[in-house]
């Protein structure tokens, strides 16, 4: 792909200044409006509401059901009395239709406008003035300024660029589509993500009927949020309780199984851990991993064969996050090393407790980030007790201590010998 190059204006010009310079501390400082979604969940990750005027990129794969979510977010926002312009370049008007109806959305405040070129958009823009802008996708735009095809690198920045100055110039709330790459980033140019004010990243496959959306970028609100919908016939539905959505397949008394809570943003939730450790054929045993960080998983594989004496090195070992979730954060190191050694003995883990805990390349369990709201969701889906780092103990609320049996641990053997 050659990026077109874009003619400059001569410096030599003189263009006149909209606004002059002003100190900093004479700005007037006032609360951003915000449009509320009327779904908690979106609201939160967008960090209260959409923002009047922001321009909000939604990336993910095809098939995942971007289309979906943006016309059922299109429908609240015009249940709320937005009037809502839908660009619907990939789709003809009669399938966006077709899709509106199976979702059982029918609204007066939703236009559609089937169109590429962004100077017609531009006009109707200018003719409905609506609050809320919906292109589905930027990929499929073209700016006729640009003789390069549409979703080249040229023209999905300035299409990009333009669309920011119209959501600036007449405060539209516009949600922009796009499509990632096989490596899991969204298709353009890397300014693309930096023009932006929020980036969410909608995730799932087929094999599940859960989707997620993460914030990754967010100029107006905390970014790293998580909200989990499940996939009905009717559309997407947020899901209420992460924790028992995971964990409802959860079978006791398995031998590899380990319940850990982790955090996404300001949700936290159980997940389950699974191991398999079996004798390998092979000379290079298999290491293999879900939803876990592979270079951490070779290194806590490490840290039990030096600290603990765990013998892995003829064992094929496996690990998986159950429900296909992905978990980057150290805490749920100390579930994955008992799982481990869980399968490898065929010793159970404590039974109704959940495990919290970094371990270290000394074998040490260190402290973990956020604990009394892990320990919160403990105690809320019905846990009796918890296991996490010795040195977090004394700093515990008391109410916590009197609603979890808390067992500290120090180093990772002293974990291995909780297993029974």
């Amino acid at each position: 792909m050659v990026e077109e190059r874009i003619p400059s204006i001569s410096s030599s010009q003189n263009l006149p200044c909209s606004v002059g310079a002003i100190s900093l501390s004479s700005v007037k400082l006032t609360d951003e409006e915000r449009l509320s979604i009327g779904s908690p969940g979106w609201d939160r990750i967008l960090g209260g509401g959409a923002v009047r005027g922001s321009l909000t990129l939604l990336g993910g794969e095809p098939g995942v059901g971007k289309s979906t979510l943006i016309l059922q977010t299109s429908n609240k926002f015009s249940q709320h009395g937005y009037k809502v312009l839908y660009i619907c370049g990939e789709e003809s008007v009669t399938q966006t239709s077709l899709r509106a109806k199976r979702l059982n959305i029918s609204s007066d405040s939703i236009y559609l406008f089937p169109e590429t070129n962004l100077e017609n958009i531009k006009q109707q823009i200018t003719l409905l003035s609506p609050d809320v802008l919906i292109i589905d996708s930027i990929q499929i735009l073209f700016t006729p300024d640009l003789s390069s095809a549409p979703g080249s690198v040229a023209q999905v920045r300035e299409v990009c660029a333009e669309l920011m100055r119209i959501a600036k110039q007449s405060q539209i709330t516009t949600f922009v589509i796009g499509h990632v790459t096989k490596s899991g980033e969204i298709a353009g140019p890397r300014v693309l993500e930096h023009l932006v004010d929020t980036v969410l990243y909608f995730e799932g496959n087929s094999h599940t009927n859960y989707r997620m959306i993460r914030s990754v970028k967010n100029r107006f609100g905390p970014t790293n949020e998580l909200l989990i919908l499940s996939m009905h016939s009717d559309g997407l539905k947020e899901v209420a309780n992460p924790s028992g959505f995971f964990l409802h397949e959860k079978t006791t008394s398995t031998t590899g199984s380990v319940i850990v809570p982790m955090i996404e943003g300001s949700e936290t939730f159980l997940v389950e851990i699974q191991a398999l450790v079996s004798s390998s054929p092979f000379s290079n045993p298999i290491r293999k991993t879900s939803g876990f960080d592979p270079n951490r998983f070779s290194l806590l594989l490490a840290v039990l064969e030096k600290r603990a004496q765990v013998k892995l090195c003829t064992s094929d070992v496996f690990v998986s996050i159950a429900g296909g979730l992905k978990i980057t954060e150290p805490a749920v190191d100390l579930g994955v090393a008992l799982s481990v050694v869980s399968s490898l003995y065929n010793r159970f883990p404590l039974e109704n407790y959940t495990f919290c805990g970094e371990i270290g390349l000394g074998g040490e369990i260190r402290h973990v980030t956020y604990l009394e709201r892990r320990l919160k969701e403990t105690f809320l889906m019905g846990f009796q007790g918890a296991i996490i780092p010795k040195g977090q103990i004394p700093g515990l609320s008391v109410d916590i201590k009197e609603r979890l049996d808390i067992k500290g641990v120090e180093t990772i053997k002293d974990a291995i010998r909780l297993l029974h």
